[in-house]
C-alpha cells in the first residue's frame, strides 16, 4: 500500500512540473507495489523499485530528449519555400524582380544588392521577406 501512496505522491510533482522523470519513478513504485502484492520481502521490493526506475530514466529519457530536439520532418508555409529553386521571369536586382517559384509568380530581390539575375536564370530562395522572395 505504501508503494501506491509513493506513486501517487510522485504523480503530484509530475503534474505540477511536467518533468517526465517523476512519472518514471512513480512507475517504479507501482512495480514495487505489484511485487509487494505478490508477497515478496521488502528488500526485493526496493530492488524492483530501483531497477525499474533507473531503467526507465536511463532508456526512455534519452529517447524523449531526441524527439524533443529534432524539428518537424514536414516543413510547411514559408519554411517550405526556403532552399527551393526558382526561375527568374523579370530581371532581379537588389530592389525588384519577378520569379516563378513552385508554379506561382513571386516578387523577388537579390540577397546581395550588387548582384543581378536576368530572365531565364535559376536562383535559390534563401528567405521570404513578407511577400518577397530573397534569392541568391
Amino acid at each position: 500500500m505504501w508503494w501506491l501512496v509513493a506513486a501517487a505522491a510522485l504523480g503530484i510533482p509530475l503534474v505540477i512540473t511536467a518533468l517526465p522523470e517523476f512519472g518514471m519513478i512513480a512507475a517504479g513504485a507501482v512495480a514495487a507495489a505489484i511485487t509487494a502484492a505478490l508477497g515478496s520481502p521488502l528488500m526485493l521490493q526496493v530492488v524492483v523499485f530501483a531497477v525499474v526506475s533507473v531503467a526507465l530514466v536511463s532508456v526512455v529519457r534519452p529517447i524523449a530528449n531526441r524527439h524533443r530536439t529534432t524539428g518537424p520532418a514536414l516543413r510547411t508555409g514559408v519554411e517550405a519555400l526556403k532552399g527551393r529553386q526558382a526561375v527568374v521571369l523579370e530581371r532581379v536586382d537588389g530592389d525588384t524582380g519577378r520569379i516563378k517559384l513552385g508554379g506561382e509568380i513571386w516578387s523577388a530581390r537579390s540577397y546581395d544588392a550588387e548582384q543581378v539575375f536576368e530572365a531565364g536564370q535559376k536562383v535559390d530562395v534563401i528567405e521570404i521577406d513578407g511577400a518577397t522572395a530573397v534569392v541568391l
